[in-house]
């Protein structure tokens, strides 16, 4: 039987999120796999895969904060924010000619903080019950609404790259969920007036989890899946308590629990979790989710 636990994937360019959960299904021999927050085909890095009970652990992985490395490439728009998608515009060289690091890092710096962005139109958001991106392919005009979101990092790494056609720069973000890089990408390029798309995009954060951990495809076939357990994994998101075996009962039968948290808690008893909590009084706690026995890979 496969053990409930977390499972950090390195994502390869050219596969969609669905892609690598179905591979992953077939390698694992388990239907009951899902992912915490898509990335684009072009995209690689860090997919968080809950197993089993796992998948009970994505929502609250899902809203964290995240990192990505990214390849910006000012002096051209596209239709879709990255290299994939039709060129709509070209600059002139004399005008990117005048553009220089300063003027560059100091756009940049407008983007960090607490913004207003408009997605790209080539995105999962719906519309009407559909996704942007089918809209768009149908040869529909989207315009998404613009959404509050945190930069808490932007900042070129390296040498910022020019030549007659192009400015090229890589970049750190870090951001809240929902921020869009593609659209950065895009609000730089529109900044500095001569337009900007993305290249290049690795997400190597998502909260406490590093794609420094995680596996390719090829090691999950090759080698034995490095499960991380749910115990391990909530510890990652949540303060967490161990609780005695009563109280443990009490939650797998759906009862409230005597217990002083301050907020949303994760509580194990010896190697297996138990249950994400929440308190609703002062020294009473009920749960959000309950895992079951023996299903987190405390074997």
């Amino acid at each position: 039987m496969v053990q409930s636990a977390l499972l950090l994937v390195d994502k390869p360019a050219g596969f969609t999120s669905h892609d690598v959960v179905a591979k992953c299904r077939k390698i694992l021999g388990t239907r009951k796999i899902g992912h915490a927050g898509t990335l684009d085909p072009m995209a690689t890095g860090l997919l968080v895969l809950g197993v089993e009970a796992g998948t009970k652990l994505l929502t609250f992985i899902v809203g964290n904060s995240k990192t990505y490395q990214a390849t910006i490439r000012l002096g051209q728009t596209t239709l879709t924010d990255d290299f994939e998608g039709e060129v709509l515009a070209r600059a002139d060289s004399n005008l990117l000619a005048k553009i220089s690091s300063d003027d560059i890092h100091k756009q940049i710096e407008a983007f960090i903080g607490r913004i207003e962005q408009i997605p790209s139109s080539v995105s999962a958001i719906k519309v009407h019950g559909e996704r942007a991106y089918d809209l768009v392919r149908d040869g529909q005009v989207v315009t998404l609404k613009s959404r509050r979101i945190e930069v808490s990092q932007f900042e070129v790494i390296g040498e910022i790259r020019k030549s007659d056609n192009f400015i090229d720069l890589d970049v750190l973000v870090s951001c809240s969920s929902g921020t869009f890089i593609r659209a950065l990408a895009r609000d730089l390029g529109n900044a500095l007036g001569v337009g900007g798309h993305l290249t290049a995009l690795r997400r190597t954060r998502i909260g406490n989890f590093e794609v420094s951990d995680a596996q390719t495809l090829e090691q999950l076939v090759d080698t034995k899946p490095n499960f991380m357990r749910l115990v391990n994994a909530a510890s990652d998101i949540f303060p967490v308590l161990e609780i005695d075996p009563a109280s443990e009962q009490d939650l797998r039968h759906g009862k409230r629990i005597v217990l002083q948290t301050s907020g949303t808690t994760a509580l194990f008893r010896g190697e297996s979790l138990v249950a994400i909590v929440v308190p609703v009084s002062t020294n009473t706690v009920r749960s959000l989710v309950v895992f079951n026995e023996a299903l987190d890979g405390s074997d």
